[in-house]
């Protein structure tokens, strides 16, 4: 037998090991808190939500190759003129989806007849996959940013129905077997209806009445079969015009067209009520959803400027004279506008939330605000907050109140932090 001191020197040792095993337990512990918190806290918004739907965003060429533009050399880009090096980190770490902002469009991508430019395009697209993003294929069929000679003949006439068909069959056929397996989804048609519901009386319209749109649509599901294909409108929150846009598209939806979804742009004004747009937003989701299709918005963006002459959409052609009173944030915006901007991303976000089975992707247009268009339309030169990335490319604090809207644990995890500090 050990003697009184071994004894003692024995129960000292077993309870000194004992200690220091709690201690070990309770550092472990400890640090599996802490690390879960760092892995909340350090969450994007792509994170968060990548069992609900794609974040994506829209970009430019000078993004894309990060560098500084020197001057605005597309007048419906927005403001390009500042630095933009940074630009593409804050799209790869926030994002996992993107669209170009006007390389895929026809003036660019096909500006003469039988002559195709893909090297703006190529570029976006091989640097978005090996990023290891969705890259969405951003416009087939517009009559905005159309060239010349999509419509007209070598007289300036328009061309007979037969050559439109002919032409937008090899436009839509090239510039999809050029990217096959590589874009995912594509907007096939884009703003094909008025505000009204009605028809938009474009070249497109006058030479091929409304067949345009499901020949476009047979088109691109012969030149790729494997890709998405969507239809795509501004003005979607208006009743009228969705349920234009539905009526059109359910009967051919029911005889088989080849279409996935239909999308809503979301270009958002505050001052219109930020009830009413969501109250609006949540109908349109409901309607497309009873066609049996899926829905996403493609361009959200909310101007936080004021707006005396009432406008809404996102025609390029509109435009207003510049005041001073029309731009009252020039140097930040006051903070109970803020918490108002604030409130209506969150609210926003608690409407889709309960439509996540019938929302396949929220694309934000443009990176942030300092490049926004909408500093620029409908009046030039304004200053405006219209996305969730701040003029320095950070994430606003509004992001993290999205994020916890799907991840509630870290506001009680941190809670709990809190009172064991005090």
């Amino acid at each position: 037998m050990p003697s009184d001191r071994e004894g003692g020197d024995f129960i000292h040792y077993i309870l000194f090991t004992l200690k220091i095993m709690n201690y070990r337990k309770i550092l472990i512990s400890s640090l599996f808190v802490n690390a879960s918190l760092l892995s909340v806290s350090a969450q994007t918004l792509k994170d968060a939500y990548r069992d609900y739907w794609y974040t994506g965003v829209s970009v430019n060429q000078w993004e894309v190759a990060a560098q500084q533009n020197a001057k605005n050399e597309h007048d419906v880009t927005g403001f390009v003129g500042a630095d933009q090096t940074a630009d593409w980190a804050v799209v790869e770490k926030n994002f996992n989806a993107v669209v170009a902002e006007n390389c895929m469009k026809a003036e660019v991508i096909h500006p003469q007849e039988g002559v195709y430019d893909f090297t703006l395009a190529d570029q976006f697209v091989e640097k978005s996959l090996a990023a290891g993003m969705r890259v969405h294929g951003h416009v087939l069929i517009w009559h905005s940013q159309c060239p010349y000679w999509f419509h007209h003949d070598a007289n300036g006439k328009l061309v007979s129905k037969e050559v439109l068909k002919k032409r937008m069959k090899e436009h839509i056929t090239t510039i999809m077997a050029h990217y096959k397996g590589r874009v995912s989804s594509w907007d096939v048609v884009n703003e094909a209806f008025e505000d009204d519901g009605s028809f938009r009386n474009s070249l497109f319209y006058q030479i091929l009445g409304e067949d345009f749109i499901p020949l476009a649509f047979q088109y691109a599901r012969e030149a790729d079969p494997t890709a998405e294909l969507y239809y795509n409108d501004f003005s979607m929150n208006k009743p009228a015009k969705v349920d234009g846009v539905c009526k059109f598209f359910r009967p051919l939806i029911d005889k088989g067209l080849p279409i996935d979804a239909i999308g809503m742009q979301g270009h958002m004004i505050l001052e219109d009520g930020a009830q009413e747009i969501i109250s609006q937003y949540d109908y349109s989701i409901k309607a497309i959803a009873s066609l049996g299709v899926k829905t996403f918005f493609s361009e959200l963006d909310l101007s936080v400027l004021p707006n005396p002459y009432g406008f809404s959409g996102a025609n390029v052609s509109d435009r207003f004279a510049y005041r001073p009173e029309v731009d009252p944030y020039k140097d930040g915006v006051p903070a109970d506008k803020q918490a108002e901007i604030d409130q209506f991303w969150v609210d926003f976000y608690k409407m889709l939330i309960t439509h996540k089975e019938d929302i396949i992707r929220l694309n934000y247009w443009c990176v942030n605000d300092g490049n926004s268009w909408k500093n620029d339309f409908p009046i030039r030169g304004r200053h405006d907050y219209a996305t969730l990335v701040d003029r320095n490319n950070q994430m606003k604090p509004v992001v993290q109140r999205i994020i916890e809207l799907v991840q509630p644990q870290r506001s009680k995890q941190e809670k709990a932090k809190k009172a064991k500090k005090k």
